[in-house]
This record gives C-alpha cells, sequence and structure tokens, in this order.
C-alpha cells in the first residue's frame, strides 16, 4: 500500500512541478472568465431578476463553479493525449515498475487540484461581488466529485482519440451543449420534457443541483449524490482499462 501511495504522489509531483512554475500566470488566467460571467451576470442581469426570492448572483455562482470546475478538470487532461499521440511518452510510465493505476490517479488528482483552485478564485470574487453562499464539507465534496468525474472524461477521450481535432469536437458537441443547459445559468424545468430528461441525466446538471441547494443552506439530494458517485466509479474503471490496455 505504501509503495503504490508513493507511486501515485510521483506522478501527481511531476505535474505540480509543472503548476507551480506557471502558477501565477495560471491564476491570473482563471480569473478572467468568471469574472466576466460575473459582471455580466451579477452586475448586468443579477440587479434585475430575482430567482426563487434570491438574487440572480446568487443563483448563478454555484453554476459558474460548476461549469468552471468542469472545463478547467477536463481541459487539465488533455496534455495525456498528446503524450500518447505525439510525445509517445506514455509507453514511459507503462514501463516503469509502478503500480499502473499510479498514472491515472495521479493525473486525476493533479486535474482536481487545478480545477479547486480556479473554484477558490471564483468563490473569492463572488463574495466581492457580494453574492450569498455556503461553504460546507459536503458542497466541497460535490464539487471535487464533479472534478474527477470531467477529469475522467478526458482521460477516457486521451486515451480513444487520435487527433487534435477530435479532442476539440469533446468540447463542441459534449462540454459546449451541458454548459448551458445542465441548470447552470436557468432552471432545467424551463427545458422541453424531452431534452430535459437527456438533461437530467448528466452529471453536471446534479452537480449544478446540488451546489446551488447546498450553497443556499439546503438539504442535499440523495439521488444527485449517488448519480455523481456512480458516475465517478464507472469512468474510473474505464480509465483505468484504457491505460491498461496501453501494455498489451
Amino acid at each position: 500500500m505504501q509503495q503504490k501511495l508513493f507511486d501515485i504522489g510521483t506522478v501527481f509531483w511531476r505535474d505540480w512541478v509543472v503548476l507551480k512554475r506557471r502558477l501565477a500566470k495560471f491564476l491570473v488566467s482563471r480569473m478572467v472568465a468568471p469574472l466576466l460571467y460575473l459582471v455580466a451576470f451579477g452586475w448586468g442581469l443579477g440587479r434585475s431578476i430575482s430567482v426563487d426570492g434570491g438574487s440572480y448572483l446568487d443563483f448563478i455562482v454555484p453554476g459558474i463553479l460548476a461549469l468552471n470546475s468542469m472545463n478547467i478538470s477536463f481541459n487539465s487532461i488533455t496534455p495525456v493525449h498528446a503524450e500518447r499521440v505525439y510525445h509517445k511518452s506514455l509507453e514511459e510510465y507503462v514501463s516503469a515498475p509502478i503500480w499502473p493505476d499510479a498514472f491515472v490517479i495521479g493525473k486525476l488528482l493533479a486535474a482536481l487540484l487545478r480545477a479547486l483552485l480556479s473554484s477558490a478564485i471564483i468563490c473569492a470574487l463572488a463574495f466581492a461581488f457580494g453574492a450569498r453562499l455556503t461553504l460546507s464539507p459536503l458542497f466541497l465534496l460535490v464539487l471535487a466529485l464533479n472534478c474527477i468525474i470531467f477529469a475522467e472524461i478526458g482521460f477516457v477521450a486521451a486515451m480513444k482519440i487520435n487527433t487534435f481535432e477530435e479532442m476539440g469536437q469533446v468540447n463542441t458537441y459534449i462540454l459546449l451543449p451541458m454548459s448551458f443547459l445542465c441548470g447552470t445559468f436557468f432552471h432545467t424545468a424551463a427545458l422541453p420534457s424531452l431534452v430535459r430528461l437527456i438533461i437530467d441525466a448528466l452529471p453536471l446538471t446534479h452537480t449544478s443541483y446540488l451546489l446551488r441547494a447546498l450553497g443556499s443552506g439546503q438539504e442535499a439530494s440523495a439521488l444527485s449524490l449517488f448519480v455523481l458517485f456512480f458516475y465517478c466509479l464507472v469512468l474510473y474503471a474505464f480509465c483505468v482499462r484504457f491505460f491498461r490496455r496501453l501494455s498489451d
């Protein structure tokens, strides 16, 4: 067990060293999009719209957190695609005397760290804009689950897709629609029944539901928590399976 933890730490440490060298640029760049969202929807629409008896700013901040953590965690894994297809460096991990799952877990943890750092910036900006948001251990757990799920989706894509163009299509056809339809900017109840049925099966929708409920001091939905844990475990199994196939 100790050796497995050491292997995971080695993979994670490599990504942390890279991030540490670019940390200032990373943090500043992660402020731009959330700041624009908060200005446009918080100050712009937020002052004239009331949602569920509260301000639109309070409504949208959990959605921005869900959306941002999805994008950051997914994009943090995309270098694995280049390592597999173009640099051919994944073979070093496959042939190294380490636990095979260590590479998967280490990369997921590195993506989680990046997404949580970016989420912390959003929370700080939201409070500066006057948003009311209740942070709790369960709130952070839901946010972390969302990060891991989309990091896993990014890892699966990196293992199966063979060109940069196709990786871009994942953003276009999967992440972009979820960004706007999964309860981030408005209630999914406004959608047609058939569309809502599909949207309610997606993980980002349940993350938005949970973060919004927990952020306003309400109870979490047991069903939404189950859905997130289900996605997390199933996608992890796919990540491990596809990575181990590289050694076949």
